[in-house]
This record gives structure tokens, sequence and C-alpha cells, in this order.
């Protein structure tokens, strides 16, 4: 069966940080695949108003990735009820692709909230959770459950938040965005009047 990590987000907008996640998890571990999955509506986090349209984050995820074979742009949720749980995202992409074997990725910070998340045990149990470092949320790989494990994937202290901002106050980010995302970001204008 094929290793599929799926990586969630509302990439709004993707960023370098993401793709180089991405990357390493399909180069660096035993997965075949890594799926980023993008979320119209995460459930626990603030300010979805700010969300631009899913079909723009989706085609800016597309440029992300162009032809690497090792990663997809997965859609899934976009068409799932709202908001959308990472169990829900797991099953259904199971039901329709049985020849893959699914686990998530997430970041420790996440990882210290799990509690919160719509049937964390089942997801541990029946897929598998993969946890990269965030800063301030250390993990104790010794003392994580059968399924979950820590990789300690290269990251960068850079958010699309952080993206938004700058772009709204007029700074150049294309070093910060994959290959093509900044320049489909000033041709459609997007950013430029919230954050």
């Amino acid at each position: 069966m094929k290793r599929v990590g799926l990586l969630g987000g509302s990439f709004n907008p993707v960023h370098i940080g993401h793709t180089m996640l991405a990357s390493y998890m399909a180069q660096f571990t035993d997965l075949d695949e890594v799926w980023l999955v993008v979320s119209p509506l995460n459930p626990i986090k603030l300010h979805p108003e700010h969300l631009i349209d899913d079909s723009l984050r989706l085609r800016m995820l597309e440029l992300a990735i162009g032809n690497d074979p090792r990663l997809k742009a997965c859609d899934v949720e976009l068409s799932m009820p709202r908001p959308s749980f990472s169990i829900d995202t797991l099953t259904l992409l199971s039901q329709r692709h049985p020849d893959c074997r699914f686990k998530w990725i997430m970041g420790s910070d996440n990882w210290h909230v799990i509690s919160q998340w719509k049937a964390a045990d089942t997801i541990i149990s029946d897929y598998g959770v993969i946890i990269y470092p965030r800063p301030g949320y250390d993990v104790d790989a010794s003392d994580l459950p059968d399924g979950v494990e820590l990789v300690n994937a290269p990251t960068i202290d850079i958010s699309s938040s952080f993206i938004r901002k700058s772009i709204l106050s007029h700074h150049d980010m294309n070093f910060f965005l994959p290959c093509g995302v900044y320049e489909f970001i000033t041709n459609n204008r997007l950013y430029q009047t919230t954050v």
C-alpha cells in the first residue's frame, strides 16, 4: 500500500515553510507521498474571516507544488461539511483510496492540544500521527503512544499571517513564497486590503 502523509492547513497563503516541510516528509521518512489538504475552516483557528476564497488558496498550492510527483494538493475538505475535522477527512480519503495508508502530519503545537480534536484516539490508533517540531512546544519522543512518531524535520519560523501583513504593508515577499505564488498574489491583488 502507498504510504501517504496528510498535511492540513488553510494555506492562506502557502509559503516556503509549508513546501519545505512537505518535501522533507516525502523524502526523509517512510512516506511515499505527502498530500497538502486545503482546509476551508479550521474548527479551532481564530479569525476565519481572514481566509480568502478556497479556489484561490488551492490554486496557489498547486503552483507551489508544481510537478513534484511526491506532493499533491488535496481539495477533499472543500466539498465536505464545515467545519472540517481531520478524522472525517481521514475516513473519506481511506474510502476513496483503499490502496493508500494515511497518516496525519502535525506540528508539536497541535500535538499539545490533540485532546481537543474530534476522535483523537481513533486518529492515533487507526491512522497514526507524525509530529514535527514547532518552537516553544517540546515533545518527549519516549513518551509518545504507539502510532505516533516525532520527526526532527527542519522548519522555518514563518507564518501565513506574517506574509499577509507584510503584503498589506507593501513588502516584497517573493523569497518567502514558492515559485509563482507571489506573482499570482500580485496579479490577483490578494491580501492588499485585509490581513
